[in-house]
């Protein structure tokens, strides 16, 4: 398994697969290994995904200081990665709450960023959160479902202050498309290899300073491809569509009836998208 040394020591691992030109690509969670990504709908026919495991999970070290799973000092793992490569500029893929790191990144090093994709990325990093109202507009175009019923019981005992694993749990539906025996499994790995520590300190207080993020952003002259799923409690359409005036360069593409993990909901969609952008 290849690796490097982060800055401040701890030993950091990263999965190399495909062929082509290199992504790095940064999971969410917040704070799950990589591997949940898998190939991301067969990207790796045209290039070569470099998944890193943020610091604390999947092969990556547990850090000898906790205080640094919190987002931003994590930005200078994905520096090192960088470096470590020997890419002079990268092309960088982020999903879900990985979205936060890589915007971070990417105000912090803008000249260093070719090309970025976000996957139904959080923007806490620019000061954009996810409201309550949003979340229950998606949630109530999934009424239809089969499993409507439970997980909106489920809803109600963790919004009355319950928030054991088995209560969580019965709300994995609403992250993809089709709930069936395949997402069922991707949803319980995500589950059983997630560093909760981990993932309080990734967004514990001075994580995010969206002035300074956003100025960078404003510098840079890669280009940015942002997804959205219709039905994806957060981030909505509308919430992604706001965020395409943050970039010089950006386009957003909405993907039908896809909730939060779009690669797997609408792999079509999502793969010809992404390779286009990305030439």
């Amino acid at each position: 398994m290849p690796t490097f040394t982060a800055p401040d020591g701890t030993l950091l691992s990263y999965h190399v697969e495909g062929t082509g030109a290199p992504l790095i690509c940064l999971p969410g969670g917040p704070m799950t290994s990589s591997a949940y990504l898998g190939d991301l709908a067969g990207l790796t026919e045209r290039r070569t995904l470099i998944r890193l495991d943020l610091r604390g999970t999947g092969d990556s070290a547990v850090p000898a200081d906790p205080a640094t799973y919190r987002c931003d000092r994590q930005v200078p793992d994905v520096e090192a990665l960088r470096v470590h490569l020997g890419l002079a500029r990268i092309d960088l893929l982020a999903h879900s709450a990985g979205g936060d790191l890589a915007l971070s990144y990417a105000g912090a090093h803008p000249e260093r960023v070719e090309r970025l994709v976000l996957i139904a990325g959080r923007a806490r990093a620019v000061g954009i959160e996810f409201p309550l109202s949003d979340r229950d507009e998606a949630i109530a175009l999934r009424a239809g479902e089969p499993w409507y019923p439970e997980a909106m019981a489920a809803l109600a005992r963790l919004r009355a202050g319950e928030t054991g694993p088995e209560v969580v749990a019965k709300l994995a539906p609403f992250g993809y498309r089709d709930w069936n025996t395949e997402t069922r499994a991707h949803a319980e790995f995500c589950d059983r290899h997630r560093n909760n520590e981990a993932a309080m300190a990734y967004i514990a207080e001075g994580a995010f300073d969206p002035e300074i993020t956003r100025a960078g952003l404003a510098r840079l002259t890669g280009s940015v491809l942002m997804f959205s799923g219709e039905v994806d409690t957060g981030p909505r359409p509308k919430v992604v569509e706001s965020m395409v005036a943050l970039f010089p360069k950006a386009v957003h593409v909405e993907v039908p009836g896809a909730a939060h993990q779009i690669w797997l909901d609408d792999p079509a969609v999502f793969r010809a998208n992404v390779d286009e952008f990305l030439g």
